[in-house]
């Protein structure tokens, strides 16, 4: 239940490849080896309407917003978090060379009482 969501500014759209983004993080939450190939899910949501900070136009944001099932270890979800924020910071590298760009990544753990999951991918990986 590895689910990394992103969040984007709309003007980000030329000066960033947020496709590139998306493959380089799903790769990285694969590299730490903590999470099944069938339940990681990399996607993003473009932002039309933000308002940041000074209100320049020029500002922009990416915000990450990683979900995972418990039972991982606190160093683990902090070795993962760290992977994926050293992978987006060289993704994005070239947006800090302006005044005008934040990064920020959330790692959550959700209650399994509190969530539904139905995979037909799972067999299909498995082999079954």
């Amino acid at each position: 239940m590895p689910h990394l969501a992103i969040e984007y500014s709309a003007n980000l759209e030329g000066p960033a490849d947020i496709g590139a983004l998306c493959e380089r993080l799903l790769k990285t939450v694969l590299d730490t080896g903590l999470f099944e190939v069938g339940a990681v899910r990399v996607r993003a949501f473009r932002a039309d309407h933000y308002a940041i900070a000074d209100m320049l136009p020029e500002n922009a944001f990416v915000d990450l917003n990683f979900r995972i099932g418990k039972g991982r270890t606190e160093d683990e979800k902090k070795r993962t978090g760290e992977a994926i924020f050293a992978a987006a910071i060289d993704v994005l590298g070239p947006l800090f060379e302006t005044p005008h760009f934040a990064l920020s990544l959330e790692v959550r753990e959700i209650d399994a009482e509190l969530s539904w999951k139905k995979n037909a991918i799972h067999p299909r990986l498995r082999g079954k």
